[in-house]
């Protein structure tokens, strides 16, 4: 396809903060990616290479963040030649793609979900999007319907399920005077802890334990933003080490 206009949307959630959502790309240098990366949306275009090579004619655009949330968040990109709408739950950004040509050339196929496996090193260390997308539309063509009545032709479906699996974690909701205590294992001589968390507060109370026969206490909370890490031992003379991150 050789396109002066594109209109591309669609909406999706995810728990994972890396993924391709979708990628197209051609013979003249041409290619279009759509990625999560480090939870954030990232698209990548080129409409093509002149004397000066790709390099000058790519274009990267970030927007959002906390996008593996496992809510839906919605998509629209538009394009007019050169000038790009870039959509992502109601915020738009405009902006204009380097190089100079106006039409997007893609020889191969258009891929929702991952990208194939062409051999660059760029294709290598992607990951295929893991989540649920729906209502995806590519210039005018309702791709999830489509594919459900295997209507695309050629494609290729692979381990694809038209319903959307709800991860199986719990989440646990603290306010300002909550807390959750449990048992220590008091035999143990390691400790081990991993949770995932997500909050607005700069500051706050992650957790805080007691060590056994009064041999001190291990506490991690956010200050201003940081995640610190304090252990206090009673019986060494550098008795408080202290980690930030």
């Amino acid at each position: 396809m050789k396109t002066l206009k594109d209109v591309i949307s669609l909406k999706f959630k995810t728990s994972e903060s890396e993924g391709v959502i979708f990628h197209g790309e051609g013979q003249q240098g041409d290619y279009i990616t759509l990625e999560l990366k480090k939870a954030k949306l990232v698209l990548n275009l080129n409409l093509g290479i002149n004397q000066l090579g790709s390099i000058f004619g790519h274009t990267s655009v970030m927007t959002g963040s906390l996008l593996d949330d496992h809510h839906w968040h919605s998509i629209i990109i538009e394009r007019h030649g050169r000038n790009i709408n870039l959509t992502l739950d109601r915020h738009m950004q405009h902006f204009r793609t380097n190089g100079e040509f106006d039409y997007l050339d893609l020889d191969y196929e258009i891929t929702f979900g991952g990208m194939p496996f062409s051999g660059k090193p760029s294709s290598k260390s992607r990951k295929n999007f893991k989540g649920c997308m729906e209502t995806i539309n590519y210039n005018g063509n309702n791709i999830t319907d489509l594919a459900k009545r295997k209507k695309l032709e050629p494609s290729n479906v692979g381990n694809l399920s038209f319903s959307c699996v709800e991860p199986h974690t719990v989440p646990v909701f603290f306010n300002a005077t909550s807390y959750l205590e449990v048992p220590g294992r008091p035999s143990q001589d390691l400790f081990s802890v991993s949770f995932l968390f997500r909050t607005w507060n700069p500051n706050g109370l992650l957790l805080f334990s007691n060590f056994a026969d009064d041999l001190g206490n291990v506490e991690i909370d956010i200050n201003e933003g940081k995640v610190s890490v304090h252990i206090n031992v009673t019986q060494v003379k550098k008795n408080r080490i202290d980690i930030s991150s």
